[in-house]
Order: structure tokens, then C-alpha cells, then sequence
């Protein structure tokens, strides 16, 4: 039984996660966990007018370290 999951798991279609991702720990804590758990990820930073882009900037930086193509 187990060894059928793992088959089907194996032909599935990947997993796909939109993660919020500002830059600060818990996005960034949340985006390796999926990266981790095999999930396909696409890192969504969200531009709401704040007075610095300090926030758009580290989540880029955040993709980019943890391999994530689509931000």
C-alpha cells in the first residue's frame, strides 16, 4: 500500500503553493518549508504603497536563495 502512494505520488502532476512573501521571517519560514516538502513555488511579494521597498527587496532576495524562479 505504501509502495503505491509513493508510485502515484511519483507520476502526479508537482505541487504548486503561492506563497505572500514580504521578506521577514515568517514568509520566508513558510516558502523553505514548501520548498522543502517538495511543493513547486511561486513567491507572490505584494507592493501596498509601504515607504520603502526594503520589503519587495528581501523577498527577492528570499526566492533567490531558496532557488524559487517564479516571483
Amino acid at each position: 500500500m505504501a509502495s503505491e502512494a509513493i508510485g502515484d505520488r511519483a507520476n502526479a502532476r508537482p505541487r504548486t503553493a503561492v506563497v505572500l512573501l514580504s521578506g521577514g521571517l515568517d514568509s520566508a519560514t513558510a516558502a523553505a518549508w514548501a520548498v522543502k516538502e517538495g511543493w513547486q513555488v511561486a513567491a507572490l511579494p505584494v507592493n501596498y504603497g509601504q515607504r520603502h521597498a526594503i520589503e519587495i527587496d528581501s523577498s527577492r532576495r528570499v526566492a533567490a536563495a531558496l532557488g524559487i524562479t517564479d516571483h
